[in-house]
């Protein structure tokens, strides 16, 4: 089968599901990303699906600028659009349906092994008179969806649909870079992040460079935001993100990657030492006195550091060792308190 027309009318409790989702993204704000997260999460539950996937077409590519389950890891991958059923997806306008990916041939069926995938739907994201992209959900077995889930990702698909309307009406472009940004602090978001790295580390592999990668967390954001209120914290959040930008390079990446979760890359770093030093003088920016309506916050960070080569080649462990460095930076600020 390859276009999807679906009368089925989804089940009292998928349509709860969708009203209570509405209400989340209402929440949300002008943060697109973060609805296209949360709608990426929330699909995949509605449709018992093993993951979810929100792609937009940027040029002759499909983006992951929102995944979840077994695509999680996906972020940020570029794939072509000719030969997926995603790009099909934006040339035509139409729901698709994937019932076996070994056997479709519409489809990019070495990224599906890539994903872990055998079978999806994708349904077109429109903005104005254009479709700029897909949600698509997809499951590790043949042929594991239903009429009714079809229905489901047609109404979670307008929800995205209509948040993108409302952050960007005029200007397709506009989307892009509301996609791709924190609507709090303006740093590129988790997405841009994951996109920005997977380029950095083919280019330094490529020329054989080392490849630094800071992950930071704001520290006690919590009591601030519950002696002070939200505001308080959100203020705390923004002038962290201008002392960052302050302490970063012209060639380095500053991202806003979680709720008081920051990151950095840092390309061509000569050594850990030197992406450790940079992640000192973050630490001793943050640390400046702030205030904030008259009242004195203490800003405090926590730092983890690896580079590329020494501490792995692949993202995720890039990832995890700078993690593991961070979360040990707080274990030793504790123990310094105590």
């Amino acid at each position: 089968m390859q276009t999807v027309f679906s009368n089925a009318v989804p089940s009292s409790e998928t349509l709860l599901a969708i009203v209570r989702a509405q209400t989340e993204i209402a929440k949300l704000g002008l943060d697109l990303g973060g609805v296209m997260s949360f709608v990426a999460e929330r699909v995949q539950q509605l449709t018992t699906a093993d993951g979810a996937v929100v792609e937009l077409a940027e040029g002759d590519e499909m983006v992951y600028r929102a995944s979840s389950g077994i695509a999680a890891n996906l972020l940020g991958l570029r794939l072509k659009r000719s030969g997926s059923l995603s790009g099909l997806c934006v040339e035509s306008g139409d729901i698709l349906r994937c019932e076996d990916s070994e056997t479709d041939p519409r489809v990019d069926r070495e990224a599906c092994r890539r994903v872990g995938l055998r079978s999806m739907i994708v349904t077109p994201l429109r903005h104005l008179d254009t479709t700029v992209g897909v949600l698509k959900v997809v499951g590790k077995a043949a042929d594991a969806f239903t009429d009714d889930n079809i229905r489901a990702l047609e109404l979670m698909s307008e929800l995205i649909a209509a948040a993108m309307f409302h952050a960007a009406r005029y200007e397709t472009s506009e989307l892009y870079l509301l996609a791709t940004r924190d609507a709090l602090t303006g740093l590129p978001n988790r997405a841009l992040f994951y996109d920005r790295l997977r380029q950095a580390i083919h280019l330094a592999q490529r020329s054989s460079e080392r490849l630094g990668i800071l992950n930071l967390d704001l520290n006690d954001l919590k009591p601030i935001n519950d002696r002070y209120g939200h505001r308080a914290g959100d203020a705390a959040l923004k002038e962290a993100a201008i002392r960052m930008n302050r302490a970063a390079r012209r060639s380095d990446t500053v991202a806003r990657v979680g709720g008081d979760e920051f990151a950095f890359i840092l390309p061509g770093i000569s050594s850990k030492a030197d992406a450790e030093t940079l992640g000192m003088r973050i630490v001793e920016q943050i640390r400046e006195p702030f205030e904030f309506e008259g009242r004195a916050l203490d800003l405090d960070i926590s730092v983890g550091a690896a580079v590329l080569p020494d501490d792995g080649v692949e993202m995720t462990t890039l990832i995890d060792r700078a993690d593991q460095a961070m979360y040990a930076a707080k274990r030793r600020r504790k123990e310094e308190r105590m």
